[in-house]
């Protein structure tokens, strides 16, 4: 993988991201993805086209990078701003809990990510840790507790559950108006209908929309490709697709053509787990690719024995592509700064604040 893709974000990268009017904090997740800013002026487009001709070039490559680590930065610094407001306003600071089962390695460095992140924002984090022979009976008691908790105004349950537990009851039990997973069937189903709003998204999915915003990159009439139908990503980022106007197919493990399928696409998201699946003959030249696949291969080479990559094959797909975000620094850094967006969303909404 280009090392250029872990550098910090350029000088003309940062004056992109300045440039853009911070996003109002709607009082749906949905709003707020709907929201755009002024485009930058034309002398910023051409210092950025300029500079995005000059990393091409050093990475042999025409790609430009979509940075989510710089993008995920802004999104924070502007929720910091809001929850300072709103503490100052009304004496309300928004409140996240979570609750682990097990010890799971990732999922405990996944909590301890979204912990980091709301003490950088000045939400207020709560966390539960059971351990993995729980009874789903203690969970669904300490879901039932925040759901009354005046101070929570979002509940995340850690995925995935142990086996013994019934995923689909753990989930449901989380009232919608604290859902800031964006998982009840009840967002789901309205961010499914027209003409109906979702109290909230699924932050990953929501991260790659809004990771196509601050790019000003158009999905409005495109084509639109999404690799994977899962119920966490794949399926909400088709839906979220179609209320950009974009004209959306699925691939899946029961798709014939896949590959004949995904070249015909402007936009690429893909987020089925299969590292470097999607190769340089998948990908129509010119076409957006956000890469949602964390996966880990042998590396001899790193001191881990192992490297990250994505769904998409990274070193063919920035021969072809118009832009890309790397693994990793692309949509990880989105899924957090998406749920710490829900969280004050949630705080907003429950005490009727714009």
């Amino acid at each position: 993988m280009a090392s250029s893709i872990f550098n910090p974000p350029s000088s003309t990268t940062a004056l992109l991201l300045r440039t853009r009017q911070p996003l109002r904090v709607g009082p749906t997740s949905l709003r707020f993805l709907t929201i755009r800013s002024s485009p930058p002026s034309s002398r910023v487009l051409s210092i950025v086209a300029s500079a995005t001709e000059a990393s091409a070039s050093a990475a042999e490559a025409s790609a430009k990078v979509i940075d989510g680590k710089a993008v995920a930065k802004q999104i924070r610094e502007e929720i910091a701003v809001e929850v300072s407001k709103m503490k100052e306003a009304v004496g309300v600071i928004p409140g996240l809990a979570v609750i682990l089962v097990g010890d799971r390695k990732d999922s405990a460095t996944y909590v301890r990510n979204k912990k980091k992140a709301c003490e950088s924002v000045g939400i207020n984090s709560l966390e539960v840790n059971l351990p993995a022979d729980s009874t789903e009976e203690e969970v669904l008691n300490y879901i039932s507790s925040y759901n009354d908790d005046p101070a929570v105004h979002g509940i995340l349950v850690q995925l995935p559950l142990p086996s013994h537990m019934n995923e689909q009851n753990v989930l449901n039990a989380v009232t919608i108006e604290k859902d800031v997973d964006g998982f009840h069937p009840l967002n789901i189903g309205r961010l499914a209908m027209r003409g109906r709003d979702p109290l909230f998204v699924p932050c990953t999915p929501k991260g790659c929309i809004e990771l196509l915003h601050r790019y000003g990159i158009s999905i409005k009439g495109k084509r639109a490709v999404v690799i994977g139908r899962s119920n966490i990503v794949g399926m909400p980022a088709a839906l979220l697709l179609q209320r950009e106007d974009a004209t959306v197919s699925v691939v899946h493990s029961r798709t014939s053509n896949p590959e004949e399928i995904t070249r015909q696409a402007d936009i690429i998201i893909a987020a089925v787990g299969q590292p470097n699946m999607v190769r340089k003959s998948w990908i129509k030249p010119g076409a957006v690719i956000i890469d949602v696949g964390i996966n880990p291969v042998d590396d001899p080479s790193s001191s881990r024995g192992y490297k990250l990559v994505g769904d998409v094959c990274y070193e063919e797909a920035i021969q072809v592509a118009s832009a890309i975000t790397p693994v990793p620094g692309g949509v990880g850094p989105m899924t957090i700064a998406m749920l710490l967006q829900n969280t004050l969303s949630s705080a907003k909404r429950i005490h009727n604040l714009e």
